[in-house]
């Protein structure tokens, strides 16, 4: 169980290091080509998602390495969940059918949330 949670958490944080990472340092026009929500969203809020995506990454594998409050995990996991089911939304009202990738993000965070009950 622990090498799985290992696999898949330090996928997820690759993935929300980088994302999360580019959304803080990035102006709204170096991130229109790839995030075509930006247009319509206060920089405020997406650096402020880029914040939250870089800590739940932290979170994710911070704690269980050094075995201090591990439990920050499972809530960094399903942190991803709920971003990932608020996500889908905006791409639906904005008429974007791409959601694909959405739905993976969502099934592997909730794989992690489940795999990270094993340090509670």
């Amino acid at each position: 169980m622990h090498v799985a949670y290992w696999i898949v958490a330090a996928t997820l944080a690759l993935f929300y290091l980088y994302g999360g990472g580019i959304k803080v340092i990035r102006t709204r026009e170096q991130l229109q080509p790839m995030m075509a929500w930006v247009d319509r969203t206060p920089m405020p809020a997406v650096r402020t998602i880029g914040v939250l995506e870089v800590l739940g990454a932290i979170g994710l594998i911070l704690p269980p390495l050094t075995g201090i409050a591990p439990g920050l995990a499972l809530a960094a996991a399903i942190g991803f969940v709920l971003l990932q089911f608020g996500a889908t939304g905006v791409h639906l009202n904005r008429g974007d059918r791409r959601i694909a990738l959405n739905i993976a993000l969502i099934l592997a965070a909730a794989v992690a949330a489940w795999l990270a009950t094993t340090w509670l």
